[in-house]
């Protein structure tokens, strides 16, 4: 009921200019240099230039006082290590009060949580010199090669990205595997 009459099209109104509109030849030239190229003004890459540069400045200066305060905790901690092995030596007991409430580690425990760094990375490049890893590598770019070879066509590459697929599932049990 009605529901035609509240349906209207809205109609295409078109204006016609009885001047045509005419542009200096400044205006066209300058507009013709900024399509044709890619690159901001001189001007602007300038003020990207130094906003960049600040930018990397403030993070340097906070990444040197980070190191600053970490350089500063490795010192005390050796310090501290060093009067605690002067007082072993002299046949003091020590009891560090900072151990107790779980702060520095003594010198063994360190040694100990060294040596198991060690061979966590050893175990690491180890498994990183592993075949499967280059295995994986190659499969992965046969897929790169198989579809820019079929950039029309990518589901030719149905293959390629199957036998990557199963070589990614190896190499992930064969880690699953070594952590057990």
């Amino acid at each position: 009921m009605g529901s035609g009459q509240s349906k209207t099209e809205p109609e295409e109104q078109v204006f016609y200019s009885e001047t045509p509109i005419q542009f200096s030849d400044d205006v066209v030239n300058q507009l013709a240099d900024n399509s044709a190229s890619a690159a901001p003004s001189p001007a602007r890459q300038s003020t990207l230039d130094s906003h960049i540069r600040s930018r990397i400045q403030v993070e340097l200066t906070r990444l040197r006082q980070e190191e600053e305060t970490i350089k500063q905790e490795i010192e005390q901690a050796l310090e501290k290590e060093n009067l605690d092995r002067e007082r072993a030596l002299a046949g003091e007991e020590t009891v560090d009060e900072s151990e107790a409430s779980g702060g520095v580690k003594s010198g063994a425990v360190l040694l100990g949580d060294l040596e198991d760094l060690k061979q966590k990375v050893d175990r690491y490049h180890k498994r990183r010199e592993d075949g499967s890893l280059s295995e994986l590598q190659s499969q992965a770019q046969a897929v790169v090669e198989c579809y820019r070879s079929n950039a029309t066509t990518p589901l030719e590459c149905w293959r390629e990205v199957t036998n990557f697929k199963l070589s990614v599932a190896q190499v992930e049990q064969h880690y699953v595997d070594s952590l057990r």
